[in-house]
């Protein structure tokens, strides 16, 4: 057979997709892998541009077309299924959208794959090269060995080209914060991948930076931390020279050997859920590891930068407790920390999450229009009623904050003191890269913002002190 792996993008966040490093979409690289050499293989990226998709996928191209999509994507994803369906290709879509809302899915595509598709993979495969596709395919969370999780590194789009490289080593998450799905799609436990096939693979791929995708690499225990030392180690002695970055919890900036033998592997940063500086809400976010060391945060980053790594702080906004302030003093505190590369994001209830579920129950969210409003789900728009403002007020000071890192010249600033910090060249790098890539966001996203509230932010305190956040000198950690 001839199959297409799609990734769907929704069209209203497209700047997020091309503002910096284009990533890999490991799902579908996983799954190619999993084909098999008698089935030829293609992956349409759609963070490439979404123009030419449907003209690429033809009957006289593909026999099937498999896609994974996030809630923004799946928008266009069943619209793309359409097009399939006109032109008789059987279409199967998996992915966390498919798996909160199975039944809606199913009425656009010909097949839907729910949970984790490493296991049936193969067998959907099968049935549809014999004609027999099912409905609906359900996966389990099996451990991952003999080659589960490995993705076939290396394979690009056929309208675009990846400039980094993607690997998991583990899924699963034990924190279950109340609007994330990772904890009930991928699961409580932490299961752990050989380390020998991690290694084996990370020396596979050519691509000089890595993303390794795990949803908490250093984890939240004594085991976990120890689990993820031996990993590193196994990189430093065994794998291929290059620099990455992860993603982990807060705890880790504890860690002195951890942080340090990151860094001597070639990380370069961790992206750390600190949420935000008011207890409440992370109570309110089920955040209780962080509710813990809320009053460290500055000590723990302090601990990631003396073992030369960058913190990539992501914040989130619009929780109860947030009034219009928000924003502008979670960005001016998050740099008197010490965070190197900033991102905020407008909170967004997922479908099959915890605070999707209360929400609707209390009738709290107003873009229900579904399927069109799915690709609301963006993080950049505000798509419920805040407790002490309203949508069209959060989105407003959200669009201050890009206004203000527009511009202000604040990325050298930054990359500076990030050297001074952790006397690291290469983080250094990393980050002047990553923050000129969120500041070329900030630029469209401001623009795109202007034309939508069709105002420019007047001079306030608020504004001030998010022009303050962008231009501090360029001297220690304040």
């Amino acid at each position: 057979m001839r199959i297409a792996l799609v990734n769907p993008i929704a069209r209203r966040c497209q700047g997020y997709h091309s503002a910096g490093k284009f990533i890999p979409p490991l799902g579908l690289q996983v799954l190619a892998r999993l084909v098999g050499d008698e089935h030829q293989v293609d992956i349409i990226d759609e963070a490439f541009g979404t123009e030419e998709t449907a003209d690429m996928l033809t009957p006289d191209r593909y026999d099937l077309v498999g896609m994974t999509a996030y809630t923004s994507g799946a928008t266009r994803a069943y619209e793309l299924a359409g097009v399939c369906r006109e032109r008789n290709i059987p279409c199967i879509m998996g992915g966390p959208h498919v798996w909160a809302v199975p039944d809606e899915a199913a009425q656009y595509f010909d097949s839907v794959a729910i949970g984790e598709c490493d296991e049936i993979w193969p067998q959907i495969i099968k049935d549809a090269a014999a004609g027999e596709l099912k409905p609906r395919y359900d996966g389990s969370l099996p451990p991952l060995t003999g080659g589960i999780g490995r993705a076939q590194q290396g394979l690009d789009p056929i309208n675009g080209k990846y400039n980094m490289g993607c690997i998991q080593t583990s899924r699963g998450c034990p924190i279950g914060c109340d609007f994330c799905s990772v904890t009930l799609f991928n699961g409580r436990e932490i299961r752990r991948r050989p380390i020998d096939e991690i290694i084996e693979e990370w020396n596979s791929s050519d691509q000089p930076f890595m993303f390794v995708v795990d949803d908490n690499f250093f984890g939240t225990s004594k085991a976990h931390a120890e689990w993820a030392k031996e990993l590193l180690r196994a990189i430093i002695k065994r794998g291929k020279k290059r620099h990455w970055f992860s993603q982990t919890s807060v705890n880790m900036g504890n860690d002195p050997e951890g942080v340090k033998l990151a860094q001597k592997a070639g990380c370069c940063g961790m992206l750390v859920g600190l949420e935000t500086f008011n207890e409440a809400n992370l109570k309110t976010y089920s955040k209780g590891l962080n509710t813990k060391v809320l009053d460290k945060y500055r000590t723990l980053i302090d601990g990631f930068h003396k073992g030369g790594l960058a913190v990539f702080g992501c914040f989130i906004m619009g929780a109860d407790e947030d009034t219009e302030d928000v924003v502008a003093d979670t960005m001016l505190k998050s740099v008197q920390i010490g965070v190197d590369i900033l991102q905020i994001t407008n909170l967004t209830p997922l479908p099959g999450t915890k605070l999707y579920d209360r929400w609707m129950e209390e009738g709290k969210i107003h873009a229900t229009n579904y399927p069109e409003d799915w690709e609301r789900y963006t993080f950049v728009e505000t798509v419920y009623n805040p407790a002490k403002m309203t949508s069209d007020r959060l989105d407003e000071v959200i669009y201050e904050m890009y206004h203000a890192a527009a511009t202000e010249p604040w990325v050298w600033k930054r990359t500076i003191k990030t050297l001074l910090r952790t006397r690291s060249l290469a983080t250094a790098i990393f980050v002047h890269q990553t923050n000129a890539g969120f500041k070329k966001l900030a630029i469209s996203q401001a623009a795109r913002a202007k034309e939508q509230l069709g105002f420019t932010p007047d001079d306030n305190e608020r504004t001030r002190k998010l022009h303050k956040a962008c231009s501090f000198n360029c001297g220690k950690a304040e």
